[in-house]
């Protein structure tokens, strides 16, 4: 591995929102950076729109980083997506802000955790700014009536409803409710070198098979290494190394060869993930560096995700129209007749039942035909609700087992508070009335256990003995290594995690560079090419 002699100011470890965010005014600034990535690129394609390509029938879903784990419900294994441009290549482009006051989410949800933003809403404002035109986000908060303040418009308009959207958006209204637009990090307007939107069926959950979506492979990564970041794909963190206080090199393995090296900078910015990034701390033994050791991978929130499913006599979604296009905010802070003490709730989306062919690949024989045959008469309300951070929700190593490329295993424990399950049927009740109204015959709900919404497990904090990370995200007890993904975020806010990820690494990413926050830079303040050398 040629690198292994290379000269680098900075390593960042993980390609998604964190990872990217933060090199990217690192990069701009003239540092020489380079990113490690365990996946590889995903190709684009009309096999995109296969349902082989579809979550975890995807390729790039790996089970060879599997994880153990103990949710209440049942004990099972699980995979991750490992991919250059990480979740944001599957994800469904939701692209929220947390509202001013989740920085100050309140003893409901913070309870004895000790939990606590460093920062408030004003000093990541500039950073949702940056991070949404860098995303290309399309939106319109005009009727959100939680929108939190900004200094800049969305770059884009967003898309017409779909009819099924506008279905749930009508109901909504005639309860008295103020749907508006999911803001959405999809080019719906065609120029030279991007492909517009073209509302298919094949979003959430599926890698773009024409580059309308901006994920961070399609845009951001190859507009990185023009201006000279350099990516090295499927190479695997395994250990961080330590001396004198500092990381001192990061030993690496190829996923293809198995070969293994040691690369070095002059600092370390971990953005593995909610769960990679405290597996590696853990497995590395830099707790016992830190002040809050007790805290590292502890505290995780994942979201009270419950899925209202409403049964139509006929069809109600023949063209198979886009996945996500609503929010309903109404019930944000609470909602009638639920008890004020459980706190804030969360938000409401529309979203698209799955697709009959996915459906009967996912559920068991017979269960899943005979499922498939309802799907078009299905529409589909997904409730997020602020689950609270509690000590004994936790990721841990199991150093008797081991993965095929040398860590320990991760194991993970959760239980949702009777308060959470309280918050999480608040809302599927508001999303029964609303499906109800919009000529529903009966509603069913299904808990979502994925761990796609996953913070909190190497918080930031102003108390050293509970928060592993300062208000800078530096890593308290070594002075080079900085953490960027969701596992810096101290709560979960009800809303999709990614862009307040973004922007916090933007955020902290400019503070490596010491220069001042942004104010609406955009893309163009790097070259871009029509298409990266690497990209394949």
């Amino acid at each position: 591995m040629a690198l292994a002699s290379e000269s680098f100011d900075t390593i960042v470890i993980g390609s998604g929102f964190g990872g990217v965010m933060a090199a990217y005014p690192l990069v701009m600034a003239g540092e020489r950076v380079l990113m490690l990535e365990r996946g590889d690129w995903v190709e684009r394609g009309p096999h995109n729109w296969e349902i082989n390509s579809a979550h975890e029938l995807s390729d790039h879903y790996c089970p060879d980083t599997a994880y153990a784990v103990d949710d209440a419900r049942r004990k099972r294994q699980g995979g991750s997506f490992h991919c250059v441009g990480g979740p944001s290549v599957f994800y469904g482009g939701v692209a929220l802000r947390l509202r001013e006051q989740d920085f100050d989410p309140g003893p409901a949800i913070v309870t004895d955790s000790g939990a606590e933003w460093p920062f408030g809403y004003d000093e990541l404002a500039p950073f949702y700014d940056w991070a949404e035109t860098l995303l290309g986000v399309a939106g319109d908060d005009r009727d959100d009536p939680t929108a939190p303040a900004r200094d800049a418009p969305y770059p884009q308009a967003p898309a017409r409803f779909t009819p099924p959207a506008q279905r749930v958006a009508d109901a909504a209204r005639r309860l008295g409710l103020k749907p508006f637009p999911l803001p959405l990090a999809i080019n719906y307007a065609p120029s030279d070198d991007r492909a517009a939107c073209t509302l298919c069926c094949t979003c959430d959950g599926f890698a773009c098979a024409i580059g309308a979506k901006n994920d961070l492979a399609t845009g951001l990564i190859p507009m990185l290494q023009a201006a000279g970041m350099a990516l090295r794909a499927n190479t695997v963190a395994v250990q961080l190394s330590v001396e004198h206080g500092r990381v001192s090199g990061v030993q690496c393995v190829d996923r293809r060869s198995g070969a293994s090296t040691t690369l070095r900078a002059g600092r370390v910015v971990l953005a593995a993930g909610t769960l990679a990034t405290p597996h590696l701390l853990l497995a590395s033994g830099l707790d016992r560096s830190s002040p809050a050791a007790s805290a590292i991978g502890r505290y995780l929130t994942r979201h009270n995700n419950l899925l209202t499913l409403g049964v139509f006599a006929r069809p109600t979604n023949p063209g198979r129209d886009f996945h996500k296009q609503v929010a309903i905010h109404d019930f944000y802070f609470g909602a009638p007749g639920v008890d004020p003490s459980i706190g804030k709730l969360g938000c409401i989306q529309q979203i698209t039942a799955p697709g009959p062919d996915f459906v009967r690949r996912i559920l068991p024989a017979p269960i899943g035909h005979i499922a498939a045959i309802g799907v078009p008469h299905v529409l589909a309300l997904l409730s997020i609700a602020e689950d609270q951070p509690v000590a004994s929700n936790f990721v841990s190593i199991d150093q008797a087992n081991r993965d095929e490329l040398g860590p320990p295993t991760l194991r993970i424990r959760h239980r949702y508070t009777r308060r959470d399950v309280a918050a999480g049927r608040a809302l599927v009740q508001q999303s029964r009335r609303i499906l109800r109204e919009a000529g529903a015959l009966f509603s069913m709900m299904h808990d979502l256990r994925s761990f796609s919404h996953a913070v909190g497990t190497v918080r930031m904090g102003q108390d050293e003995a509970t928060s592993p990370l300062d208000d800078r995200g530096r890593f308290r007890g070594l002075d080079n290594l900085y953490v960027a993904d969701g596992s810096a975020l101290p709560t979960s806010g009800g809303v999709n995690p990614s862009l307040t990820i973004a922007a916090n690494a933007l955020r902290i990413g400019t503070l490596l560079t010491g220069r001042a926050a942004p104010r609406a830079m955009g893309r163009q303040q790097l070259p871009v090419l029509e298409r990266s050398a690497h990209a394949p």
